[in-house]
């Protein structure tokens, strides 16, 4: 097999055309089958922190649609891919950084926003933001979305922060330092083994998800700031459980297992040794479609309000939850946003059946409990035989 000509450095890259491609999904279909020949390692080039192409991974359909998801509707609430090692789990999280979209990021250090007002009156935000609001200063600006991970060795002071001692002996006052959560705000957070991360750090990081943002206090000083994240985890169930509360919190689950057909797998092993070979090069040969795959995501978050789910698609789909004995009600909510998500990645404004059994094994897996159908039979059990005794002690009375 020939040598690819792996563009280098120098390489203009060339003025991009419009994309061929109805759909987010049809770009990525065409990316991802994109076959590689078979690289010679090239001597000289320097080592670059470049992320493996999205676009690049073979197979993993649902995975990658997953976090294309996730990356569209925030309200999704968090994607967890659950796999063997080297299934290409964190490879993608990371890969993401090259199609991220693009959020009104706050200019303030503690994270206000006009929409604070909006909704709180000028005591919602600092005394600084009021005073630029009231001047017409802006409080954001455009910025790209980010990809925080939060090390597997973090104390919870790193996660929800503590007394910033620099500015304590510099300044001769106590300021709170923006911790892992508050870098979080509008980003993705993404823990690798999150079934090995310790409790109290996982109690902290669910709390602020579910609340959007989280308060700390450290002797006379507290600040509050705002934690809108996508969650995104990934964990290898060989190296333990992860515990039901966690669990219950991702929105969409993800069995990743490895590829099955040869011709996969010897096609990932040469797009990892071209990547190898030349990184650089590597994104430069899905440049085009990685920036086209940015564009749609971006379309596909200014289309997400237009798109409504009727009622008459929403109610079997109920009854299907109800029927499969899930309790929690985000199995829904997870599903009928990542429906709407889906909807607006196609272009489209009202969520169809079709959309709903696309997504919906991503919404509905790992929600029945079978500690809680126990618990609930043994339950009934014994609310009949005490039903029972309590008629008796009546007829006897």
């Amino acid at each position: 097999m020939t040598t690819p000509e792996i563009p280098s450095e120098e390489t203009e890259p060339k003025e991009r055309v419009a994309h061929p491609f109805r759909t987010l999904r049809e770009l990525v279909d065409f990316a991802s089958g994109k076959s590689l020949p078979i690289a010679e390692p090239e001597e000289g080039l320097r080592t670059e922190a470049l992320p493996f192409p999205f676009l690049a991974i073979v197979g993993q359909k649902e995975m990658k649609l997953a976090l294309l998801l996730g990356l569209i509707n925030p309200s999704i609430g968090g994607i967890l891919l659950v796999g063997p090692r080297g299934t290409a789990k964190t490879t993608a999280v990371r890969s993401l950084l090259d199609i991220l979209p693009k959020v009104e990021r706050s200019l303030c250090f503690y994270g206000c926003l006009p929409e604070d007002i909006e909704t709180g009156g000028m005591d919602a935000v600092c005394p600084d933001c009021a005073k630029k609001y009231a001047e017409g200063q802006p409080l954001s600006a455009p910025d790209q979305v980010r990809l925080i991970e939060l090390p597997l060795n973090a104390q919870l002071e790193d996660v929800v922060g503590g007394i910033d001692d620099r500015i304590a002996v510099t300044h001769d006052r106590l300021r709170v330092r923006r911790a892992i959560l508050a870098q979080a705000d509008r980003n993705l957070l993404y823990i690798d083994e999150i079934n090995l991360l310790d409790n109290d750090i996982i109690d902290a990081i669910l709390d602020a998800a579910a609340q959007g943002s989280y308060t700390v206090r450290r002797g006379p000083v507290s600040a509050t700031y705002h934690a809108r994240f996508v969650l995104v985890g990934s964990m290898n169930p060989e190296e333990g459980r992860l515990r039901p509360q966690i669990l219950d919190r991702f929105g969409l689950r993800v069995i990743v297992r490895g590829l099955e057909g040869l011709a996969d797998r010897l096609e990932a092993y040469h797009r990892v040794q071209v990547y190898q070979a030349n990184p650089r090069g590597m994104a430069i040969l899905y440049s085009e479609e990685t920036l086209a795959a940015a564009e749609e995501i971006q379309s596909a978050r200014t289309q997400l309000p237009k798109v409504i789910l009727p009622d008459k698609v929403a109610r079997p789909a109920v009854k299907l939850v109800q029927k499969m004995g899930i309790d929690s009600l985000r199995a829904e909510i997870s599903w009928f946003e990542a429906a709407r998500a889906y909807t607006a990645a196609d272009g489209r404004d009202r969520v169809t059946p079709e959309d709903l059994q696309v997504v919906g094994p991503m919404a509905l897996r790992l929600r029945r409990s079978a500690f809680m159908v126990e618990y609930f039979s043994s339950q009934e059990r014994e609310e009949a035989e005490m039903d029972t005794l309590l008629n008796t002690m009546k007829r006897n009375k």
